[in-house]
């Protein structure tokens, strides 16, 4: 096996991993009660992100890693498209936000490879960066999220690590293709068709689960769907009406389900620029200074 065969890129959605380690211990307690060092710092998801970051690179052995962060969610290219997108979502907690500030100091001060780009989301960052490996490296490209909108860049060379009860399931593109009998590039169109409660992205009124996979599957695209919309197969009949009333619902959601691949910055960075390159005596020391005791070696 080649040396660019052996390399292996780990893509990190920093928000994504950094609030669910926060979540998972904070859950039933108040703000007072979270674990803060002696400077006063909320550190209870930082430890945990911390050490998941630690796991994964000592599991998977990447030779190369970027972590991703969102810009506010009032700043990006989709919200200046759809003013509700996102919405409908909460104010983060004050801890969450501070240990997110902690975590990007941090990693500035460990040479850590981090990217946000002004308008775009982590997922873009994410999306580019696949996209790039994809173009110019042999090795494998490895997705570290639970965001399933992710799941339109799987190819033969990336997959997506998802949290399961019992650690991780390494979720392929054959695996994609045995679950939803469609690629992955046809996910964006069955999503543009569910729409997104999380994201608030609004998708067609009344067409759920059990038409808009089947429909994806028999006619390709929303494009494909809407050139046979006044000739769809009689079993869609009950949806016809909707399809027709939610035309303009479905491309504005296929367009904020797209993942851009061409982020500035991204596109034009060397991979050297990414290269794993861990001080593990100054992990030690920036560790021991925020009182996060973590196994480091």
């Amino acid at each position: 096996m080649s040396e660019e065969t052996q390399e292996k890129l780990l893509l990190i959605d920093g928000f994504n991993l950094l609030s669910r380690c926060y979540f998972a211990t904070a859950y039933g307690k108040e703000w007072d009660q979270l674990t803060r060092n002696s400077q006063g710092l909320f550190t209870n998801g930082l430890r945990a992100k911390i050490q998941k970051l630690l796991q994964l690179v000592r599991i998977h052995e990447p030779t190369h890693l970027a972590i991703a962060w969102d810009v506010k969610r009032n700043e990006t290219l989709r919200k200046e498209k759809f003013q509700d997108y996102k919405g409908t979502r909460n104010e983060l907690p004050e801890p969450l936000i501070q240990q997110y500030e902690t975590a990007v100091t941090l990693f500035d001060t460990l040479g850590l490879p981090q990217y946000t780009i002004p308008r775009y989301e982590a997922d873009d960052i994410i999306g580019t960066f696949a996209q790039k490996w994809r173009d110019e490296k042999q090795g494998e490209c490895v997705i570290y999220s639970n965001d399933r909108d992710l799941l339109q860049l799987l190819c033969e060379k990336t997959s997506q690590l998802i949290a399961a009860k019992k650690g991780e399931i390494k979720y392929t593109v054959h695996d994609f293709r045995d679950e939803y009998g469609i690629e992955p590039s046809q996910w964006i169109d069955v999503k543009a068709l569910l729409g997104d409660k999380s994201d608030n992205i609004p998708g067609v009124a009344g067409v759920g689960e059990k038409a808009a996979l089947p429909l994806v599957q028999q006619y390709g695209s929303v494009e494909g769907i809407y050139e046979c919309v006044d000739e769809l197969d009689v079993k869609y009949k009950r949806y016809f009406k909707k399809l027709q009333l939610g035309r303009e619902m479905a491309f504005l959601s296929r367009d904020l389900c797209e993942i851009y691949r061409d982020v500035p910055g991204i596109l034009d960075l060397n991979f050297d620029d990414v290269r794993i390159r861990v001080n593990r005596s100054l992990l030690k020391d920036e560790l021991s200074k925020l009182e996060i005791n973590v196994r480091v070696g």
